[in-house]
């Protein structure tokens, strides 16, 4: 059984518990087809979790929502269920590092590829120098068309660093091919009157924040550094 791994490598222990409990034929079959499907489920899942490229590894169960009370951890479990995904709406995770900006787009990037959806998750810099390399490549419109087919564009530390008005224009393209399509969410320590150190074209500035927000989600993890916080407790108990 080439293409049924797990009915065949499962199969003599769930025969023995049907023998067992004296289960119909109908029952046992049933139990195989199962197992079999929870295993390809789970499989799928691992390979979309692959192909999203996340940094590490967070789970929203690890989540620390006491340390943060800026965090409604209802919007949070909401966002989990992914409508906002089947919506494409954006959303955006403003606060200052160590808030759990990082820790939320990639758990909420990892749901949404546990429940279906394709998902890539980049730093904005490493995307920006992808399209520049790209456009003088004249590859540009295939990696544009390559980052509209995922249900979810995950950007991590935007807002870190200053962009050239090319960088911003093709990073404004990609914001534009997916708008109202499909959803991009976004991490940045800057609120948005401050993007203008990044992207220095007041106008351009205007049109992206209005991309990224237009009938999505803003969550604010506020300036109290849990990082911070958690290192300071943990030498202070040592």
């Amino acid at each position: 059984m080439p293409r049924l791994p797990t009915i065949r490598a499962q199969f003599p222990d769930l025969a023995t518990t049907a023998a067992r409990e004296q289960m119909t034929y109908r029952g046992f079959l049933a139990e195989l087809l199962m197992a079999e499907c929870d295993d390809r489920a789970r499989r799928r899942s691992e390979r979309r979790i692959k192909a999203a490229g996340f940094p590490r590894q967070k789970a929203l169960r690890d989540f620390d929502f006491d340390a943060n009370s800026s965090i409604d951890p209802a919007t949070i479990h909401t966002l989990a269920s992914c409508e906002w995904i089947k919506k494409g709406e954006p959303l955006c995770l403003i606060g200052d590092s160590g808030t759990g900006k990082s820790h939320l787009l990639i758990a909420l990037g990892t749901e949404t590829a546990i429940a279906g959806f394709r998902v890539k998750c980049v730093l904005a810099t490493k995307l920006v120098n992808e399209l520049v390399e790209a456009a003088d490549d004249k590859q540009l419109t295939k990696t544009i068309a390559r980052y509209g087919r995922v249900d979810l564009l995950a950007i991590d530390e935007l807002g870190y660093m200053e962009l050239d008005r090319r960088g911003a224009e093709l990073l404004f393209q990609v914001l534009t091919e997916r708008e109202e399509k499909a959803s991009v969410a976004i991490a940045s320590n800057e609120s948005f009157e401050g993007w203008t150190k990044t992207f220095t074209d007041p106008r351009l500035c205007a049109a992206i924040v209005d991309r990224l927000t237009f009938g999505g989600n803003i969550i604010e993890t506020g300036t109290d550094s849990y990082r911070l916080s958690h290192a300071k407790n943990q030498q202070g108990s040592g």
